[in-house]
């Protein structure tokens, strides 16, 4: 195993970013529980001590020793970011010096880089175009990131956890966004970068990049399996596999939200509950489709003159 490309790999100018990503997404995810997990704890103690609760806050930093520390801006913040500002500058000037820019020569068409590979900031979109067609991956998807993001404030009616880090109260919440943004975005940025090698290959960590590497695989449509070949036919088998999804898992998500989450489902109307199952649902249809493709080389499973997903 070739281990000494893997550090190629790592140390090229345009991965540092990313590998440096990696170690600060771990670090903030573990700050933000830590910190939840103490306000839960202050949370359940002023439930159970109501003349405490009159007193307290369910914050728990501003109430340590010290914390006119956490709460004054001059001169505990402006002092702390002065110095942050400081390394910050000191580490960019490091970088620009030991690393060189990632630029290359101007465009050459009779010479194409393999792999060819986006920005960082787009691999997670290139990654999607091997599992959806163009102008679902390009078009679509990033559209439903920017409404689901937009309707958030409309769909989210827990009115708890403003201005606190929670995790019981806000269970739904954080899971849906750390599914979204790690395992839907982060997760793909990784695979682009370290997985895929020349001809938009996989390649595990380790192995070595070889540009003469063939993979014989025949990729399938899920009509195909089932042995229907007429255009007409595969429409209407995709269309009823892709309607039973959203119907059944609507069911599956209803079904939890009554069960576990009974406050915020009486607090939903139609329109908003509909909304978070469809956008829900679309999230996990990512990894769903991802797992078709890398596992049983399902290519489409709705299959329309129009367009393919």
């Amino acid at each position: 195993m070739d281990w000494r490309q893997l550090w190629e790999i790592c140390s090229a100018p345009d991965n540092v970013p990313i590998v440096g990503l990696i170690p600060l997404l771990i670090f903030y995810i573990y700050l933000a529980w830590k910190q939840a997990h103490a306000n839960d704890q202050l949370i359940a103690q002023l439930e159970t001590d109501p003349a405490m609760a009159k007193t307290h806050h369910r914050k728990t930093w501003p109430f340590k020793p010290g914390w006119q520390k956490e709460v004054h801006v001059w001169p505990f913040l402006l002092r702390i970011e002065f110095l942050a500002a400081i390394i910050v500058t000191i580490i960019l000037m490091v970088w620009s010096i030991t690393l060189n820019a990632p630029l290359e020569e101007p465009a050459n068409p009779n010479l194409t880089m393999n792999p060819a590979k986006a920005p960082w900031y787009f691999l997670g979109l290139q990654e999607m175009l091997v599992y959806f067609d163009p102008w679902i991956a390009g078009v679509v998807m990033p559209t439903l990131i920017i409404i689901g993001l937009m309707v958030v404030p409309y769909i989210d009616t827990n009115p708890l956890g403003s201005g606190y880090y929670t995790w019981k109260q806000r269970k739904f919440s954080i899971s849906t966004f750390l599914f979204g943004f790690v395992i839907l975005w982060v997760a793909m940025i990784i695979i682009g970068t370290f997985i895929r090698g020349p001809g938009w290959q996989w390649f595990w960590p380790g192995q070595t990049w070889d540009h003469n590497r063939l993979i014989y695989e025949v990729n399938r449509d899920l009509p195909d399996i089932f042995g229907i070949t007429s255009n007409l036919g595969k429409g209407i088998f995709g269309a009823i596999v892709v309607i039973g999804y959203y119907l059944l898992g609507g069911f599956v998500v209803y079904s939890l939200f009554r069960r576990y989450m009974p406050k915020d489902f009486k607090r939903m109307s139609l329109l908003q509950f509909s909304i978070t199952v469809f956008l829900l649902l679309t999230m996990v249809a990512l990894p769903l489709k991802m797992g078709l493709r890398l596992l049983w080389h399902i290519k489409y499973v709705w299959i329309t003159p129009w367009f393919n997903i």
